[in-house]
């Protein structure tokens, strides 16, 4: 039986798989309309003040998980007429106002935005205030605090989130690097990633069960830990049967990175990762001066689709993981060439509802292209782990200092750091989610992950070094790739 977090995404879930289910039979486009009536049904809302807000809702969800707004490049997208329940958020005044005489708040405010009541009490005027934060540094009780919506308070990308002038979220496309961190923290599901659902089924379809051309799935190494209550070789059987020829490990790729990514460090002396896209984006868009410190390999997801595509002509490639930011990635121009679509383990779950697999009914697939230390990239840490393992294997020398940072927050901090030439480092490893990429936003639960079930899947790897698991391939993997 399938669990889900929250009613959110559960919707999300019956949105995608409703859109998967008429696609796959070649109907959406006659059936589209139904979908919202399908999901609420009858006249009781149960979620907002009508069913009929509730469907219209539901209309604006259909249209992203079709792909979304077209003239827009980012991954995140705001439903409008979701976003209305929220408090304002901003700066309050708390009960613990005494109504002093000294009025401190009301002297440093630039817009007048404070009054007193009759006993002295302050008050805010939202219309006037600007959230600069002036009244609350001087009051002596500490009665003025700040309150921000979950969607801002979740954004660790300064200004990436603010509210547009009828109070919704807006998001700054310049600013927003897709990693889905308000996606799952918005407590009335008004933010969503944009769904490449159809064109996957499009390209399952189009393969005609991969005589015309051979379908890859390549999954990210998080999925073992994804389908609760399934075992891995049972998912890995369900993608098959969803039309996959052949399921290859992103880990595999993380062990080619690895092995490439220390040899550039050698090189260079100082290096940033490139696996994680968010990561990626946020030093281009607020560190460009150190954007020619970014690592020039391509993120395990790329690497090992590069390899698909040159060892299997013809082949097309899907990426399934955890990461919203993934999808932002495959549409680089030195990326697509190689990844045909990304879609995160919600959509694959809604893939496999719409057409009826029951996972626990299936025989064992098996996984297995990876060393223990390509599957730990999952992890924070992880990379810099494999990284000092390659070094190991290849006898190098070289005293690689690894920064690593679990999120953008202490993302952010080596990175001024680095900038100022004070990081005690020479390689920052960073990660936009808690955690590493087993706290991606398109995960299928979002609460703490145990980074040892990482580890332990990491230890069932028949291959156990780096050099063992990219010896099968043929290729100079020492070389950087872009």
């Amino acid at each position: 039986m399938i669990k889900f977090d929250t009613k959110v995404q559960l919707l999300k879930y019956k949105v995608l798989k409703e859109v998967a289910k008429y696609a796959f039979e070649d109907k959406l486009l006659e059936n589209m309309m139904k979908i919202p009536e399908n999901i609420i049904p009858g006249k009781n809302a149960t979620m907002r003040c009508c069913v009929y807000k509730e469907r219209a809702i539901v209309s604006e969800r259909v249209k992203i998980a079709i792909g979304g707004d077209k003239r827009r490049a980012n991954i995140v997208e705001v439903i409008n007429i979701a976003c209305d329940e929220c408090p304002v958020g901003g700066y309050e005044v708390t009960a613990a106002c005494r109504g002093c005489i000294a009025h401190r708040c009301e002297q440093v405010c630039p817009k007048n935005a404070i009054s007193f009541d009759h006993e002295q009490k302050a008050h805010i005027d939202k219309t006037k205030c600007v959230e600069c934060g002036l009244c609350a540094k001087v009051c002596p009780f500490s009665a003025i605090l700040s309150y921000k919506r979950p969607c801002e308070k979740a954004c660790k990308v300064v200004n990436a989130i603010s509210m547009n002038s009828t109070k919704e979220a807006k998001i700054d496309d310049k600013k927003c690097v897709s990693c889905g961190a308000c996606i799952n923290q918005c407590p009335f599901g008004a933010i969503m990633d944009k769904s490449f659902i159809l064109d996957v089924i499009d390209l399952i379809k189009k393969s005609e069960n991969n005589t015309k051309y051979k379908l890859y799935a390549v999954v990210a190494p998080s999925i073992s830990s994804q389908f609760s209550g399934y075992k891995l070789g049972q998912v890995i059987t369900g993608l098959k049967k969803l039309g996959f020829y052949h399921v290859v490990e992103a880990a595999l790729g993380a062990d080619m990175v690895a092995m490439k990514e220390s040899s550039e460090l050698e090189e260079k002396g100082f290096l940033t990762s490139s696996c994680c896209p968010a990561f990626v984006s946020y030093i281009k868009k607020n560190f460009p001066d150190l954007e020619k410190d970014i690592s020039h390999n391509f993120s395990p997801m790329a690497e090992i689709s590069k390899y698909i595509k040159e060892t299997t002509p013809g082949a097309k490639v899907v990426f399934i993981g955890p990461c919203t930011a993934k999808k932002m990635e495959a549409h680089l121009d030195n990326v697509r060439p190689y990844v045909d679509n990304v879609i995160t383990f919600e959509e694959l779950q809604a893939l496999f509802g719409s057409k009826d697999i029951d996972l626990g009914a299936l025989e064992e697939g098996v996984l297995d292209n990876a060393s223990y230390y390509g599957r730990i990239f999952a992890r924070s840490g992880g990379l810099s782990d494999a990284v000092a393992q390659a070094f190991k294997e290849k006898g190098s020398s070289f005293a690689c200092k690894p920064v690593i940072c679990d999120g953008l927050e202490a993302c952010k901090m080596a990175l001024l750091k680095a900038k100022s030439k004070i990081l005690d480092g020479n390689f920052i490893e960073g990660m936009a989610c808690q955690g590493g990429c087993i706290g991606g936003a398109g995960c299928l639960t979002h609460g703490p992950k145990d980074k040892n079930q990482v580890d332990a899947y990491g230890k069932e790897a028949l291959e156990k070094t780096i050099t063992d698991a990219i010896s099968v391939l043929g290729t100079d993997s020492s070389n950087t790739s872009k």
